[in-house]
């Protein structure tokens, strides 16, 4: 498990996803049921899902209800992505479940898997600024802008990966410890978001 594992992943299933192109595109997951793989894979499909309904529902012409639906298509997706960052995390808590912590093990600010998540981010914004410095039909002016974009950008991918994988490597060898959180968002909750428990009492 590394990042070069995780950025492989990601990168397939962009690509896998702008073949069909499409929000309602069923999930065919290359990759074993159960395995890290196909988590880092599914995780990156909501993702991607997720990217082109935020683009959807940003459409200024867009029908009052047709945007309603996307909005609430959203909340689905954000709780999708949440839960998957935490099915990561678990896997990545029992796969190094072995490992005793130093006495002197230092506790991150950030669990592995939201670091991957952002990863994931990452891996589609690159893909779709590389699409925005090479569209022809926008300007030079544009085109270069976006080109020095996606040198940012790719730094940061590498500054990521490299953060990843010496985050990896203290918990394997026992210098930080990590522990899964459970996110409790609250406005999907009927009993925990008072616009929805309030409705349900009248």
């Amino acid at each position: 498990m590394n990042a070069t594992l995780c950025n492989s992943i990601f990168a397939r299933c962009v690509q896998d996803y702008h073949h069909h192109d499409r929000i309602d595109a069923p999930l065919q997951q290359p990759y074993l049921v159960g395995s890290i793989e196909a988590l880092l894979y599914h995780k990156c499909w909501v993702d991607t899902v997720q990217w082109h309904l935020e683009d959807l529902v940003r459409d200024p012409q867009i029908e009052a209800t047709a945007g309603l639906l996307l909005k609430r298509e959203i909340d689905r997706s954000n709780q999708q992505r949440t839960d998957m960052v935490e099915y990561i995390d678990g896997w990545l808590l029992d796969f190094y479940s072995a490992v005793q912590p130093l006495a002197t093990a230092t506790f991150n600010t950030e669990s592995p898997a939201w670091a991957i998540d952002r990863l994931s981010i990452l891996n589609l914004k690159i893909y779709h600024m590389q699409l925005e410095a090479g569209r022809v039909e926008a300007s030079q002016q544009h085109r270069t802008a976006c080109k020095e974009k996606c040198k940012v950008l790719l730094t940061q991918q590498e500054d990521l990966s490299l953060a990843i994988d010496q985050l990896l490597a203290d918990i394997a060898c026992g210098k930080k410890y990590m522990k899964v959180y459970k996110q409790m968002k609250m406005y999907n909750d009927e009993s925990l978001n008072p616009v929805l428990y309030q409705q349900k009492k009248n």
